[in-house]
């Protein structure tokens, strides 16, 4: 194996090469000028994120321990534009004085887990994607409690750490009833060696509620709004979009390539587990006050509806599926970007606080409005184009009812989202949050946000006129 052929691991090289650098920061940079390491760290990801993008040779590494093609790549290009987003948002909030000396950590964290997730990504073997899903899982619980003087962070900290354990050691017990029936942890071999016993009916079973906590499916789901309520925002922004992209990212290559023999199986398993994951966490949604148990419900519900795109088995699937990963790095982290400019100026996260923002801050209401119209789904913003994608994927193959469900739920999802509209614009309020102007990182992460569901959704009108146009040719 010659140097070159590390160029196949450029991803997850340069994420390393970056936390050495911001680790070599630290140490160097004056204490006083301690500030300008976030604005190196954005810069630094923000080459990285372009460099991804950059055309790169398929291969693997390893033995196939570590796997490379065009889908996975452009994986970890969707994750780390969200990445990069989060780290744009946390800017202000870094500023602030209990955080001025824990900037670097959060910086090396969040990189950390990356890496992990790019491992993850990139496995081609069980003991890869043990290792990448560990790595990704350590640094966030880390996270969750890194506002170590409020106790409701040092509690998600523990929840998060303590439910990461719980899904582990499930999914290890689940991993080792493969490895005993097949003798191999490769993922191809795997695949030729699964004859659909008893025994390896169960181990997937296993398998998938240690996934389902990673994706926070119902009923795997009861961490998440208690986790996310006592995590800083940027870090329940984060928990929402990217470490749950990773899991479904994986989970979805793992499905078409290791279980392709058992797909009755698990597309019962999901069938039941959309329905349940969907309709449950709309209603929880409905009673909620605190925005970010509202948008951790919310990212529950999202998960539903991903998993429509699983169960068709195809390739229009895994497309519908990476498009509305993309759609949704940008609605919700719109949102959360929104909650994350008022909660750092006015530490309000409740939903009556928004009553009458609309009055003195039009336009974080119009923002936080597009933002939760596309993850409601309502034309012709880019959250229907992606929640469509998927519904036509599992249409395909013949799942009419769970479609019909799914787009009933999209109509409860669209009345608690027409809630927080209506606290904007409607309510009024004697003490409304007082009309302040934004930062230049934030501005700046909300117009990307912006311009990322306008662009994405007529990008897909566009992509159907073509493509119907050529059908006619």
């Amino acid at each position: 194996m010659s140097l070159a052929n590390f160029s196949i691991m450029r991803h997850e090289l340069l994420l390393i090469a970056a936390a050495l650098l911001v680790l070599i920061a630290e140490i160097f940079w004056n204490p006083q000028k301690r500030g300008y390491i976030s604005l190196f760290s954005v810069i630094l990801f923000a080459l990285i994120t372009f460099a991804g993008f950059i055309p790169s040779p398929s291969g693997s590494l390893f033995g196939g321990m570590y796997v490379v093609d065009g889908t996975r790549l452009l994986m970890k290009n969707v994750l780390n534009i969200g990445v990069l987003l989060v780290f744009v948002q946390s800017m202000t909030w870094l500023k602030k004085e209990e955080n001025e000396e824990k900037i670097s950590e959060y910086f090396l964290l969040l990189i950390s887990t990356i890496i992990g997730m790019n491992y993850m990504i990139s496995s081609g073997h069980f003991l890869m994607f043990y290792i990448g899903i560990e790595l990704a899982t350590i640094p966030i619980a880390a996270l969750a409690a890194f506002d170590r003087y409020k106790n409701k962070s040092a509690e998600a900290g523990i929840k998060l750490i303590l439910s990461s354990a719980l899904s582990s050691g499930i999914l290890l017990y689940g991993l080792s009833m493969i490895y005993g029936t097949t003798g191999t942890l490769y993922f191809n071999e795997i695949a030729k060696l699964f004859v659909n016993n008893n025994l390896q009916i169960l181990a997937f079973i296993f398998f998938f509620a240690g996934m389902g906590f990673k994706i926070s499916i119902v009923p795997f789901h009861l961490w998440t709004a208690d986790v996310y309520e006592g995590s800083p925002v940027n870090i329940t922004s984060y928990l929402s979009v990217i470490s749950k992209g990773a899991a479904v990212f994986i989970f979805m290559i793992l499905l078409f390539t290791v279980f392709p023999v058992i797909i009755a199986t698990w597309q019962k398993t999901i069938y039941v587990t959309s329905i349940l994951t969907m309709t449950i966490a709309n209603l929880f949604a409905i009673r909620q006050q605190n925005l970010k148990r509202f948008l951790a419900f919310s990212s529950i519900s999202q998960a539903g509806y991903i998993l429509l795109g699983l169960i068709g088995g195809n390739q229009l699937g895994m497309a519908s599926v990476i498009y509305y990963i993309l759609v949704y790095i940008f609605s919700n982290l719109g949102a959360f970007g929104v909650v994350i400019a008022i909660s750092n100026k006015t530490g309000k996260e409740n939903m009556d606080d928004y009553n009458g923002l609309y009055h003195t801050n039009p336009g974080l209401s119009l923002i936080m409005t597009l933002a939760l119209f596309s993850l409601a789904g309502i034309p012709p913003v880019a959250g229907f184009f992606g929640k469509f994608f998927l519904f036509t994927a599992a249409a395909q193959k013949g799942f009419y009812l769970l479609v019909l469900i799914a787009v009933l739920n999209t109509i409860i999802s669209l009345f608690y989202y027409l809630l927080v509209v209506k606290a904007m614009f409607i309510n009024k309020s004697e003490t409304p949050i007082e009309k302040f102007r934004n930062d230049f990182p934030t501005r700046l992460a909300l117009g990307i946000c912006v311009a990322g569901i306008v662009i994405t959704g007529f990008a897909s009108i566009i992509f159907e006129v073509i493509k119907n146009l050529s059908f006619g040719v």
